[in-house]
């Protein structure tokens, strides 16, 4: 019996042997079953595929690796800074550019620790939360202001003005490129005081030539008198142009103008400033017609807000071919897609369109910017004066001064050309105002 007994055991172990043998080759042919050949039978003996697969996913890894690093030194040589934050908002990494410009010189490699506790700024975590909700690209510019422990360093640094540009990242994580655009806005300051500084030296020998025109205008006969008129015209260019160029560098240094707000209504303001440039208008036969009702009003400082529709208007007019009317409209509009405006408040939607020859492509997302000349073929007039196409040439700030105005009552102002009459098309947001009781 007791042999009986071991001879059974023994089976039993050897089955269980062969059994679990069995299961373990089945395991690595279903591993390694990749690397076998094209005809699917096996190309080499089963421990031998199992060390070449050791090697090759070590020789994977080297190479993982290798290209981190060739990575980590072209955004370290990059001249843009560069953050890498997980999930948990933690600073995985970052380059020697952001280092810089974050001043996270104690930060190490390898060294994970949250974002807030190296850079205190409220604009980046936000922006970061923002990309990783979203899941979009986002950008933001904002005033970076360093922290140190040591009071005293903290009052030698200054504040940067940075761009952030973030992308989301797999599992949570989100890349964020810096760059540092203090030293453009430090050149662009330079450049505006300078240029001030030109305009004001120019008003006094400006306002002197035009006394002597003025003198000579009165003591010349035809036709020397002619040329001296035209002398007086240039002169009285010359100083609107230093006069606006002033008028707008001192609404950029002080964007907070002060302004005088009052309730004003549309058709009445706008039916004022043509009137003023009606003359103009007549001799080309040009019209106003207005498509909306009398009892619209806006919260505006009436004598910008004139400005700005002088401007506009005067535009119309010069590149209105003759026999046209130019429409203005005016409505209440939705305040989503205009910044600077609450969106529990209302606005008022204002169209100027012409029958011009419009925008081109191209200058549509420049035509704010100041000096600013577009396709040249809108700078010539359609109407023939005498045996000579008369050009008409602004100065290229009547545009980013309306801007600058309009953004001052925190509205918005958009250009296109209109599909109907294929001429330009002024779009104004501004505030709503309720009528006086």
């Amino acid at each position: 019996m007791l042999l009986l007994g071991f001879v059974l055991g023994l089976a039993v172990s050897l089955g269980l042997w062969v059994w679990q043998q069995i299961r373990l080759n089945r395991y690595f042919e279903g591993v390694l079953q990749p690397f076998t050949s094209p005809t699917g039978q096996v190309a080499l003996p089963l421990v031998s595929r199992l060390m070449q697969a050791i090697s090759m996913a070590g020789n994977q890894q080297r190479d993982m690796q290798q290209s981190l690093q060739i990575y980590q030194e072209l955004l370290d040589f990059a001249p843009l800074g560069y953050l890498q934050i997980d999930e948990e908002n933690q600073l995985l990494w970052c380059n020697q550019q952001a280092r810089e410009m974050l001043y996270l010189q104690k930060w190490q490699p390898r060294q994970i620790r949250l974002l807030l506790e190296l850079v205190r700024s409220y604009e980046l975590d936000q922006l970061i939360e923002q990309t990783r909700n979203c899941q979009q690209p986002q950008v933001r510019d904002w005033i970076f202001h360093p922290s140190k422990e040591n009071a005293t360093a903290m009052l030698a640094l200054k504040p940067l003005a940075l761009r952030a540009s973030t992308l989301p990242l797999p599992k949570g994580q989100v890349g964020v490129f810096l760059e540092n655009r203090q030293p453009l806005l430090n050149l662009h300051q330079e450049r505006d005081r300078s240029f001030s500084d030109l305009a004001h030296e120019l008003r006094t020998p400006l306002t002197s030539i035009r006394l002597v025109v003025e003198t000579l205008q009165n003591r010349l006969d035809s036709p020397l008198d002619r040329w001296v008129k035209h002398l007086m015209q240039e002169v009285d260019r010359l100083i609107n142009l230093v006069q606006s160029w002033l008028e707008l560098t001192q609404m950029e240094t002080h964007p907070n103008m002060q302004l005088n707000y009052e309730v004003v209504e549309v058709r009445s303001l706008i039916t004022s400033v043509w009137e003023t440039l009606e003359p103009i208008a007549q001799r080309h036969n040009l019209n106003i017609a207005y498509s909306f009702r009398e009892n619209i009003y806006i919260r505006v400082d009436k004598s910008r807000m004139y400005q700005v529709f002088v401007n506009l208007l005067d535009n119309s007019i010069k590149y209105s071919p003759p026999h046209t009317t130019i429409q203005i409209d005016a409505k209440m509009g939705l305040t989503q897609a205009v910044p600077g405006i609450s969106s529990s408040s209302q606005v008022v939607e204002i169209n100027i369109i012409d029958c011009g020859i419009g925008f081109s492509q191209e200058d549509l997302p420049h035509l704010f910017e100041r000096f600013y000349r577009g396709d040249k073929s809108r700078f010539r007039s359609p109407r023939l004066e005498g045996n000579s196409t008369a050009a008409i040439a602004g100065s290229g700030l009547g545009l980013a001064i309306v801007k600058q105005i309009v953004t001052a009552h925190r509205g918005g102002i958009k250009a296109m050309n209109h599909p109907e009459t294929g001429g330009a098309w002024i779009q104004i947001h501004l505030p709503k105002g309720f009528p006086p009781s």
